[in-house]
């Protein structure tokens, strides 16, 4: 006699999803920082699981009976997470990058903090667009995007049927190419502005031997930087939004090759 009714079939469906947005939470930006306690996360996955499975509706008939079987869902779970979390991520590491740029062209590449979300050593310049951009990241809404990208990879790939095509790995390619190319669109107007102050203290050194060039460049340098670090914030946003707008993209592009 079953005295509280239970069905088996009902809890493994809802582990099935729990088995998902636990694993993508920890690996997607902002929701898996190392800054946010565990118990955090834990009861982040467990909430956003009992929204989502009343509307998935798996069979329960989905879970392996097998513990090898098991751990086969698990491992294909982390590459969907690690994939989805890549592909966020590679904007965050576009900029850090052009703040590294920065920071080494007004003279900070000496000065270095530890980025405590991923324990990396960087300029401050790098550090603080970093910041910046996650805090944009929030104001538009990107952690929005993220759970319903997180909703939607239960329709087109079911628990158990990840499956690694090579298109997966051209379109991971094609992001990663794109960080050199927005870090250098980020960092042009500070470098540009401080080449032609290089430029125009080596004009002064040469008509006027007897300055020091030295001791008036570095402050010279340091101040043309944050002046027009002050530009990039809007093209940053503007980034920002066009990166939000095809995120849904993104992720159908690489849901289709897994």
């Amino acid at each position: 006699m079953d005295l509280f009714n239970f069905n088996s079939q009902i809890f493994f469906s809802f582990l099935l999803t729990l088995f998902r947005v636990s694993i993508i939470i920890f690996f997607l930006p902002f929701f898996g920082a190392g800054t946010i306690p565990a118990r955090v996360k834990a009861l982040i996955a467990l909430i956003l699981s009992f929204f989502l499975w009343p509307y998935l509706k798996f069979p329960g008939t989905y879970f392996p009976a097998h513990p090898f079987d098991i751990f086969l869902i698990l491992l294909g779970e982390s590459i969907l997470g690690l994939t989805l979390g890549l592909a966020v991520r590679f904007l965050f590491a576009a900029i850090q990058t052009g703040g590294q740029l920065i920071g080494f062209q007004m003279g900070f590449a000496m000065i270095n903090v530890v980025d405590p979300v991923t324990g990396v050593s960087e300029a401050v310049t790098a550090h603080f667009l970093y910041m910046v951009s996650i805090l944009t990241f929030l104001s538009l809404n990107g952690h929005l995007m993220l759970l319903k990208g997180l909703a939607d990879s239960f329709k087109l790939v079911p628990p158990g049927s990840i499956f690694l095509a090579p298109e997966l790995v051209d379109n991971i390619l094609i992001f990663s190419s794109q960080i050199f190319v927005l870090a250098i669109k980020i960092a042009a107007p500070v470098m540009a502005a401080l080449f032609l102050v290089d430029l125009a203290l080596a004009l002064i050194s040469r008509a006027a031997p007897q300055m020091n060039v030295l001791f008036v460049g570095f402050p010279l340098k340091i101040a043309v930087g944050f002046i027009f670090l002050a530009f990039i914030f809007e093209f940053m946003v503007l980034y920002m939004q066009g990166f939000l707008s095809d995120l849904g993209k993104y992720f159908f592009y690489i849901l289709k090759g897994i």
